[in-house]
């Protein structure tokens, strides 16, 4: 089903489904406190995010000032976001993981008046700044009993009791200044992660999000008893419209999981019915799920291997509305025997799963699709606010991103870039209006800088960034991702970048999967404690180099790896080599191996 309420704003939207379900048994929000899930009604909700306006109001904070949110997902960021909404000022979302002088940069730039932190550990990095931010006056902290350390830091709490002071004086303040805000108002300023250099703002207004919202629900049927678990950040604009906006606009539930590593546990603790994610989650899934299958006895391994093939012609069956007797009788007792029991690892429930922000391998899809769950990817940008296409429950096809969404244009330029236009497209870069003339052309078209093409059904499919083309010595262009998903299948490696710009063939950096292989080590008798030993032991390399000659088969001769080295250390956010979002950051880890990488080319001219 579409949206439940009509709305141009997003205080709007927010008034008119707490109004609506303000009665309602179900809650709104979900949150794990004490052990077990705590329900949070729309009415208790609607108080909370009434008495953070009032509060940031109480502290001078108004129409038009930015203000930043730096926090895991939980109740106290959709309070905090829906609050600086309904004043008319803008929202600033910042990722957790971003270091003190990366926050310092984005506080500068947007001129930042107010940051609400979740906990300690947050506010340390917020302190080191307060000397060189000047427009910054007012520290909020979501968690009580942290160590202020500054004058002009409080609690969220006591934020709340200033709010509640002053609606006591000025009831209707809160009410005046949402029907103030317009839907060409600024909503929020969201900085691109990015792979190189500062990050940019980009400036999306209530009618961006309000479009793409109403856009976005029409293609992925979010109903009123559905319930969402929430864990990709908040910060990200996938997140924030998809897993939080849309679905409140939808009448869902919204569960939030306690971090990213308790997950799996969440999943079956909330049994949710859908979950907005990335590809990285379904390569974790699939790996655990093998991992299990690997370890089991033959007998088992043999019936799981025939559960899957049943669950793949069963769902082939389905999409041809093809079905015998006997495929039925055969997926059923394939059902009752496997397929139940991957799902139940998921909650049991679950609908379909949306997968955003990355390429997803097809295989990954297909597997899915086979133990009876839909993944609908789709496709966007922050820029876009950010959906712009996306595959539908009753039409979808595995390797592409679907169809472009209501409202929303695509056309290929002649040089393959994918280009879109419609009411989701950003206003601009905040205070770049050169770079912002670099990607919206005259006629409204942003520049993705995404190569794709059309099939013939008309389903978009993306084939790389157009920055990260390789063009090979010998004149050949590569296109890494699709090869880099390739790899990606492998039970033995967990992270792999392609490399071949500009180099007479190509070769990889790649870091594999330790606990797989640990076990294989084990089971052939080899005694190495450390990560370190693994990587640079010589049966393990020409375990991964049997691997990859196999995958590679069917690449084109220029494709494929010649040379690779195994890291003994994971690709992380914290170290800079990956964005928030998980994508590798090319250029930083190419600099930052550059010797290894010299080494695999050294001798050869």
């Amino acid at each position: 089903m579409s949206v439940v309420v009509q709305f141009a704003t997003i205080p709007e939207m927010f008034d008119r489904i707490t109004s609506k379900f303000a009665n309602s048994t179900r809650p709104m929000l979900m949150v794990k406190k004490d052990g077990t899930y705590q329900p949070i009604s729309y009415a208790e909700v609607r108080r909370k995010v009434e008495l953070t306006a009032f509060g940031l109001a109480a502290l001078g904070l108004q129409r038009g000032d930015m203000i930043s949110i730096i926090a895991e997902n939980r109740p106290e960021w959709a309070y905090a976001d829906q609050a600086i909404a309904a004043l008319g000022a803008v929202s600033v979302p910042v990722y957790p993981t971003m270091t003190a002088k990366q926050n310092e940069y984005i506080f500068n730039d947007a001129g930042v008046k107010a940051v609400i932190v979740s906990n300690q550990f947050q506010l340390n990095k917020v302190l080191k700044s307060l000397e060189s931010v000047p427009t910054l006056k007012h520290v909020i902290v979501m968690n009580e009993g942290v160590d202020a350390g500054a004058a002009n830091v409080l609690s969220f709490g006591y934020l709340l009791t200033l709010g509640e002071e002053l609606k006591n004086k000025q009831p209707d303040l809160v009410e005046k200044s949402r029907k103030l805000v317009k839907q060409d108002d600024l909503l929020t300023l969201i900085y691109t992660s990015g792979t190189t250099g500062n990050p940019k703002g980009v400036m999306l207004t209530h009618w961006n999000l309000c479009s793409n919202i109403r856009d976005a629900a029409i293609c992925i049927k979010i109903e009123e008893n559905d319930i969402l678990l929430s864990f990709l950040p908040l910060s990200h604009s996938f997140e924030r419209m998809a897993g939080n906006y849309t679905a409140m606009a939808c009448g869902a539930t919204i569960a939030y999981a306690e971090s990213i590593e308790t997950v799996q546990n969440n999943l079956v603790e909330v049994r949710p019915h859908i979950i907005t994610t990335v590809p990285r989650l379904f390569e974790r899934m699939h790996s655990r799920i093998m991992k299990a299958v690997d370890a089991a006895p033959p007998k088992r391994q043999k019936l799981f291997f025939w559960a899957i093939e049943t669950g793949r012609q069963f769902a082939a069956a389905r999409k041809a509305r093809k079905f015998s007797p006997i495929l039925k009788a055969k997926h059923a007792l394939a059902d009752k025997l496997v397929l139940s029991k991957i799902r139940a690892k998921l909650g049991g429930r679950m609908k379909f799963m949306v997968s955003g922000g990355a390429a997803l391998p097809k295989e990954f899809g297909e597997f899915f699709e086979a133990v009876g769950i839909t993944i609908l990817e789709g496709y966007g940008l922050t820029e876009t606010s950010p959906v712009i296409s996306a595959n539908r429950l009753d039409e979808y096809r595995f390797g592409t991103v679907g169809r472009a969404i209501p409202n929303v244009e695509v056309k290929i330029a002649p040089d393959g870039e994918i280009l879109s236009r419609g009411p989701n497209i950003m206003q601009g870069y905040w205070n770049l209006p050169q770079e912002t003339a670099q990607v919206i052309d005259n006629e409204g078209w942003f520049h993705t800088g995404d190569i794709g093409v059309f099939d013939d059904d008309g389903f978009l499919k993306i084939t790389d960034r157009k920055k990260h083309l390789f063009v090979s010595s010998g004149g050949k262009n590569i296109a890494p991702q699709p090869i880099e998903n390739l790899f990606l299948t492998s039970k033995y490696i967990e992270q792999f970048v392609l490399i071949g710009d500009r180099r007479m063939f190509c070769t990889a950096l790649v870091v594999p999967d330790f606990d797989a292989l640990k076990t294989y080590a084990q089971e052939k008798g080899i005694a190495l404690a450390h990560n370190h030993e693994l990587v640079r032991h010589p049966e393990i390399n020409q375990l991964i180099e049997k691997d990859i000659e196999g995958i590679q088969r069917d690449l084109a001769n220029f494709e494929r790896v010649r040379k690779f080295i195994l890291l003994a250390k994971p690709f992380t956010v914290e170290d800079g080599e990956l964005t928030p979002t998980q994508k590798v950051k090319r250029k930083v880890v190419e600099e930052k191996f550059a010797d290894l990488i010299d080494g695999m080319y050294q001798g050869l001219q």
